[in-house]
C-alpha cells in the first residue's frame, strides 16, 4: 500500500522503466502554473481540471513555474523543506469544497520509501482546514500519487467556516529532495452544495449494522476490459469480472458507479510469470477512491512468480452521514458518484520476472440496496457531480454478473428505466396514433369538400 512501512529501508532503489504508459491527465485540462508563494496564486474554479508541476528544487524561492510571481506570505506551520507549489479558492459560506491533487513522478525515478506528496487547505490567516499525504511506500515503484484537500463547513465548528480566499498548498515529501526531479500535477477541485434541510449530525452506525463480513467475489467468465491511463480515462465497470494486462510499472485506472446506500468490494488476481525468479514485496496494489479522489481503503501482495490475489478489507455502504465518521474508510465513504479502482504493478517484477504483460482479473460486487439522494439545494459543480445518473457504456457480452446479483439480472435502476422507456413509448406512440388521426380526419374533410364542389359544377 501507499504508506512508510518502518520494517523497509528507505534507501532509494532504482526501478527498471518498460515502456510503460504515461499518465493520461484531463482532456479539457487547463494550465495552472505553481507559485512558490501565495502572492500571485493562480486561482482553481471548481468544475474544472488544472495541470501544474511542483517546482525545481534547484529553483531560488522567489521564482515561480511559469509566470514569476514572488515569494508571498502563508508558508503554514510545521512544513518541510521540500517544494512547494500554491494555489487559491475563493470560497462562498455555504459550500464545502475538495482538491486533489495527483502527483507522476517520472517513470524509471530513483524513488525513497518516503517520498511523496502532502496537500493542505489554508485560509487566508494560515489556518490549516484539513491536511493529507501520501507516499511511495515500501514499493518505491514510481507510479500516479494522490492526495486531497478540504473546506468543510460542519455545525459548531470554528475554523475556516466562513466565505472568503484559502490557499491549496502542495508540498515534496521526502528525506531528500533537493535533487529531485520536478513533479507533474493534476488538479482537480469539486463543490458541494448543502442540504435544502439540515440532516442529522450524528456518528453513523458501526460494522453491526452493515454486513461486515467478506462478500463472496463474483464468478463468471472474465470480460474484456482496457483500464484508462488516469483518472479522466477511468474504464467503466460493474458488477462482475473483467480481465485485463498490466505491465510493471503500469497503473491502470477503472471506475464504477456507487449509489447511495450501495457497498462495493473489489478483488484484484495477479496471473502467473513463466519464471519464478525471487520475490518482490508489495508487488501489486489495489486502492479505492471515492468521486473526489480521496482513499477508501487499500490492499497489496507480494510476488513470488505463482499467481496471486489481493482483496479490498470490507467497507461500509455510502451513506452522507459517514462524513461525520471519525476516522476511514467510513468518514470517506459520505456521497454517491463514480468511485475508482486503481491497479499498480511494482516495476521491479520486470527485473524479477520479465517485462510482462501479466494477466489481471478484476472481481467487482456491489451490495446493499439504493437509497434516496439526501436532498441537495442545488447542484454541485461541475453539475451532477455526485449523481450516478446514467451510467457510462460498459464491455457488453453474455454471461455477466449484473449488478442485481445474479447472472442476468439488470443494474438498479434497469426496472425504472424499462419502465420510462415503456411509458415513453407509449406516450410517443400515442402522440404519433392522435397526430394520424388528426391528419386522416382532415384529408377525409378535404375529400368530402372535393365531392361537393363536383357535383355542383358537373363536367362534360
Amino acid at each position: 500500500m501507499l504508506a512508510v512501512a518502518a520494517a523497509v529501508s528507505s534507501v532509494p532503489a532504482a526501478v527498471a522503466a518498460p515502456d510503460v504508459p504515461v499518465y493520461a491527465f484531463a482532456d479539457d485540462v487547463r494550465s495552472a502554473p505553481a507559485a512558490t508563494g501565495t502572492t500571485g496564486a493562480v486561482r482553481l474554479e471548481p468544475g474544472a481540471t488544472y495541470r501544474s508541476s511542483l517546482p525545481d528544487p534547484g529553483r531560488s524561492d522567489g521564482e515561480a513555474d511559469g509566470d514569476g510571481a514572488a515569494q508571498g506570505q502563508g508558508q503554514g506551520q510545521g512544513q518541510g523543506d521540500g517544494p512547494r507549489a500554491y494555489y487559491r479558492l475563493e470560497l462562498d459560506g455555504s459550500s464545502n469544497v475538495y482538491v486533489s491533487v495527483t502527483a507522476v513522478p517520472r517513470a524509471g525515478a530513483t524513488l525513497a520509501v518516503g517520498d511523496g506528496i502532502s496537500v493542505s487547505v489554508q485560509d487566508a490567516d494560515s489556518t490549516r482546514c484539513s491536511s493529507d499525504s501520501v507516499t511511495v511506500g515500501s514499493s518505491r515503484s514510481p507510479q500516479p500519487l494522490t492526495a486531497w484537500g478540504a473546506r468543510e463547513l460542519r455545525p459548531g465548528k470554528g475554523l475556516c467556516q466562513k466565505s472568503g480566499t484559502y490557499y491549496v498548498v502542495v508540498e515534496r515529501t521526502g528525506d531528500d529532495v533537493s535533487g529531485a526531479d520536478p513533479w507533474e500535477l493534476e488538479l482537480a477541485p469539486v463543490s458541494e452544495a448543502p442540504l435544502a434541510k439540515a440532516a442529522a449530525t450524528g456518528v453513523p452506525d458501526g460494522p453491526g449494522t452493515w454486513d461486515s463480513a467478506t462478500p463472496t467475489p463474483p464468478v463468471a467468465e472474465p470480460e474484456p476490459v482496457r483500464g484508462g491511463a488516469g483518472f479522466a480515462e477511468a474504464a467503466a465497470v460493474e458488477q462482475g469480472v473483467w480481465s485485463d494486462e498490466i505491465v510493471p510499472g503500469q497503473t491502470l485506472f477503472y471506475k464504477v458507479p456507487l449509489d447511495w446506500g450501495r457497498q462495493l468490494s473489489a478483488t484484484v488476481d495477479l496471473g502467473s510469470a513463466r519464471k519464478n525468479a525471487g520475490y518482490v514485496v508489495d508487488a501489486l496494489d489495489l486502492t479505492l477512491y471515492n468521486p473526489v479522489r480521496a482513499d477508501v481503503q487499500d490492499a497489496s501482495i507480494g510476488y513470488g512468480g505463482s499467481q496471486k490475489s489481493a482483496a479490498l478489507p470490507p467497507v461500509p455502504p455510502v451513506r452522507y452521514a459517514n462524513r461525520y465518521a471519525p476516522t476511514d474508510p467510513t468518514e470517506s465513504l459520505r456521497f454517491a458518484g463514480a468511485y475508482y479502482l486503481v491497479v499498480h504493478l511494482a516495476g521491479q517484477v520486470a527485473d524479477r520476472f520479465g517485462e510482462g504483460p501479466y494477466g489481471l482479473t478484476l472481481r467487482v460486487r456491489v451490495g446493499g440496496s439504493s437509497q434516496a439522494a439526501p436532498g441537495y439545494a442545488r447542484q454541485s459543480v461541475p453539475r451532477g457531480f455526485f449523481d450516478v445518473g446514467t451510467p457510462d457504456p460498459v464491455p457488453s457480452a453474455a454471461g455477466r454478473t449484473a449488478l442485481g446479483g445474479a447472472p442476468g439480472a439488470g443494474r438498479p435502476g434497469d426496472d425504472q428505466a424499462m419502465k420510462a422507456v415503456a411509458v415513453g413509448g407509449i406516450g410517443t406512440g400515442s402522440l404519433l396514433l392522435t397526430v394520424l388521426g388528426v391528419w386522416t380526419l382532415a384529408a377525409r374533410r378535404r375529400a368530402a369538400a372535393q365531392m361537393r364542389v363536383n357535383a355542383q359544377n358537373p363536367t362534360a
